[in-house]
């Protein structure tokens, strides 16, 4: 199983970066995939997650209006579009996929029920600075 986030660096205030989780080695259709972030001396945290074949998608408030999470099926990708960026948004981001049968359940609790989650990626770096 393998999780492998791309598309991470260096962005100016106001910037926008597209981020991408490439998943194989599970059946991706069964699988929700979320975006967490984690930020020096801060605990990991939720930004977005979604289900196709569920038909959700989700946002915490850090993400609302500012970023979008498409997912392409048929390259077992799914992306986080972040746009309007803000120096806060510096944090190592992380994917990680969650069985659909656990999905429904957790997806819009606190940290997006993280701890649920079954894989994880090894995350990508985001600084936004000027």
């Amino acid at each position: 199983v393998q999780l492998v986030e791309s598309g991470g660096g260096l962005v100016r205030p106001g910037g926008s970066l597209i981020l991408s989780c490439a998943a194989s080695g599970f059946t991706f259709e069964d699988y929700a995939i979320g975006w967490f972030r984690q930020a020096p001396g801060k605990e990991r945290e939720g930004v977005s997650c979604i289900s196709d074949s569920q038909g959700i998608s989700y946002y915490t408030d850090s993400a609302k209006d500012r970023f979008a999470i498409p997912s392409d099926n048929a390259k077992n990708t799914v992306y986080l579009e972040m746009n309007s960026l803000k120096p806060d948004d510096t944090a190592v981001y992380y994917c990680a996929a969650v069985h659909l049968a656990k999905f429904g359940r957790i997806y819009s609790n606190t940290y997006l029920g993280a701890y649920e989650y079954d894989y994880w990626g090894q995350g990508t770096q985001v600084t936004v600075s000027s």
